[in-house]
C-alpha cells in the first residue's frame, strides 16, 4: 500500500522563463525557453511526493477564476487529488513569474490575492486519520496552523517547510510541528542574526523539542540528532544545476514520503538530497522531479556504502 500524504499550502500559476542572465538593469530580454504549470510550494511538493510512490491530497485555496480551473486540471492530470481544494467566490487565483538564468538560479515575483489566502474556518475533512504525514507551507498559515495541530494531535509526523516569510508567521507554526525543515534564509529570520547552517540548526533545535533540519542547498543539509545532542551533515550529491526552482518543495516532499514510510532519519534525508539534485538536471521547475528508481539509483551512486 502506498503512504498517503496531505500537501497544504501555495498553489500558483507559474510563468518560467530560462534567460542567459538575470535582468541587472530595465528593457526587453528574450528567452530560450517557456513553461506555464501549476506549482507553489505545498503543490510542487505534492506533484515529487506522488512520483515517488505516494498517494497525495492537496489543501489549497483558489479563485473562482479561469485561472483557477487552469491551476486544477494541470495538478489532476498529474494524479493529484484536488478534492479538498477551497475555491473563493470573487478572489483570484495566485500568479507568479519567474526567471531562470544559465547557472540555474531563480528570481522568483509571486503575487497571492488576501481574500483567496484568507484564514480557513476549520480543517475541510473531520480528522486526517486517513493521512501517514502531514506536510504544510509558510504560504496559507492559518491552514498550516490547524493541519500542523491536527496531524501532531493524532500522532501523526507534522512536518513543516519553513521557509522566507514574516517572523510573525514562522514563530506562530514552529511550535506546532513534529519535523521542522527550514531553510537558511528562514532559519536566520527565526534565530535574528547571520549564523552559519550548523549554529542556525543547533539554534532552532533548542527553541523547541520538534527534530529540526537546516537546508544549505548545494552545500547540504545539517540536522540536530537528539540522540547524541549533536548537529550532523548530509551532503547533497554534486550536479550541474540546470534548474534550481522547486529544488528544495522536491525535497520536502520527498523527506516526507521518507518518514511517511519509517526511513531512518538520515537515510529519508539522503532520499530527499538524491531527488532534490536530480531535479536542478531539468528545467521547468517542479515538471523535473525524479520518480523513485532514478532517486534510488542516486542513493546508490552517491552513497554506495549503504
Amino acid at each position: 500500500m502506498p503512504i498517503r500524504l496531505l500537501s497544504v499550502g501555495a498553489f500558483t500559476l507559474d510563468t518560467i522563463l530560462r534567460v542567459e542572465m538575470l535582468p541587472a538593469h530595465q528593457g526587453k530580454f528574450i528567452a530560450s525557453d517557456g513553461v506555464q504549470i501549476a506549482s507553489g510550494m505545498a503543490t510542487s511538493a505534492a506533484c515529487a511526493a506522488h512520483r515517488l510512490g505516494a498517494q497525495v491530497s492537496l489543501w489549497a485555496s483558489a479563485g473562482d477564476d479561469p485561472v483557477g480551473d487552469q491551476l486544477i486540471a494541470d495538478i489532476q492530470a498529474e494524479g493529484i487529488d484536488c478534492g479538498l481544494i477551497r475555491r473563493v467566490a470573487g478572489a483570484r487565483s495566485a500568479l507568479a513569474a519567474i526567471l531562470v538564468d544559465a547557472h540555474g538560479e531563480r528570481v522568483i515575483v509571486p503575487f497571492y490575492d488576501k481574500k483567496a489566502q484568507a484564514d480557513p474556518e476549520a480543517l475541510p475533512l473531520a480528522d486526517l486519520s486517513a493521512f501517514d504525514a502531514v506536510l504544510v507551507d509558510v504560504r496559507w498559515p492559518g491552514a498550516a496552523a490547524l493541519a500542523l495541530s491536527a496531524a501532531r494531535s493524532i500522532g501523526r509526523p507534522a512536518i513543516l517547510d519553513a521557509d522566507t516569510a514574516p517572523v510573525e508567521v514562522l514563530e506562530r507554526l514552529l511550535p506546532l510541528a513534529s519535523h521542522i525543515v527550514a531553510s537558511e534564509p528562514a532559519a536566520r529570520i527565526v534565530c535574528g542574526h547571520a549564523l552559519d547552517p550548523e549554529s542556525a540548526c543547533a539554534d532552532l533545535a533548542s527553541r523547541t523539542d520538534a527534530f529540526v533540519a537546516v537546508t544549505g542547498g548545494a552545500a547540504g543539509t545539517w540536522w540536530h540528532d537528539r540522540a547524541t545532542g549533536r548537529v550532523r551533515h548530509v551532503e547533497a550529491p554534486k550536479v550541474k544545476a540546470v534548474d534550481t526552482l522547486a529544488a528544495g518543495d522536491v525535497f520536502h516532499g520527498a523527506f516526507a514520503v521518507g518518514l511517511a514510510e519509517a526511513m531512518p532519519m538520515e537515510e529519508a534525508l539522503r532520499f530527499a538530497s538524491a531527488a532534490a539534485a536530480l531535479k536542478c538536471l531539468r528545467f521547468g521547475g517542479r515538471l523535473g522531479a525524479p520518480d523513485r528508481a532514478e532517486t534510488l539509483a542516486m542513493m546508490a551512486a552517491h552513497w554506495p556504502s549503504l
